[in-house]
């Protein structure tokens, strides 16, 4: 896929901050269209598929978080949402509704043109990939890269991009322990601060989607003080 035939649909309706982003954004190579109104938002983005969509949490008619939840199962793109800064349990909350990142306001426009950037290119599948390096199978648990997509007893269990993300670097990883540092490395391309929860929200969301037990997981483990392990030999 070309840089610039990338889709972003920005749901916002601070009308100076979309149209500054659309800007710099579209400066940068990608086609970028506006909704102000939450109210048609979810709509627009099952109707027009746009590979990306930006979606604020505060809008008018509808908020970001029920948007989020309404389309997540008929739109299967990237959700980034902007968050306020302060609100750690809004971030949660997006995570929760299958958002894939989240920026904080105010928005730094390099920022979020990375973020986008990396949430876009993990869609696209890798080539010239051997197929034992693409798929991973765990009993009845099946993982495939190149097809972003897994099984759990030959029915297709429902991920957003970054949940699958974090599922194929802990399954091909198996059996060693990955450090909070290491997947934010990995994953978002930044430094762990210390106090995000966004790998501890998806955490929690796969685990029920493979078949692990949430309270006593025996397929992802946590290991205190170090960070989370997957134990490929549970599936046996």
């Amino acid at each position: 896929m070309e840089q610039g035939a990338w889709r972003i649909l920005i749901v916002e309706d601070d009308q100076r901050l979309a149209e500054l982003t659309r800007e710099y954004l579209e400066s940068n190579g990608l086609q970028v269209s506006i909704e102000a109104d939450g109210a048609l938002a979810a709509q627009r983005i099952v109707e027009e598929a746009p590979d990306l969509v930006v979606l604020d949490l505060m809008l008018p008619g509808e908020d970001g978080l029920s948007i989020c939840r309404k389309v997540r199962d008929r739109y299967d793109g990237p959700i980034l949402m902007l968050t306020a800064r302060a609100d750690d349990l809004d971030q949660v909350l997006g995570l929760e509704t299958g958002a894939d990142d989240y920026v904080c306001k105010p928005v730094r426009p390099r920022l979020l043109l990375a973020r986008i950037r990396v949430l876009l290119r993990r869609r696209e599948s890798p080539e010239g990939v051997a197929v034992n390096a693409r798929r991973l199978q765990f009993g009845p648990l099946v993982i495939d890269s190149a097809l972003r997509e897994a099984w759990l007893r030959e029915e297709l269990i429902e991920l957003t991009g970054a949940e699958f993300d974090l599922l194929w670097l802990l399954a091909s990883n198996g059996g060693r322990i990955l450090s909070r540092e290491e997947i934010f490395a990995q994953l978002r391309g930044i430094e762990y601060d210390g106090q995000d929860r966004s790998i501890d929200v998806r955490i929690s969301r796969i685990r029920p989607k493979i078949g692990d037990d949430p309270d006593h997981p025996r397929l992802i483990k946590t290991v205190r003080g170090k960070g989370y392990l997957f134990v490929s030999e549970a599936f046996a």
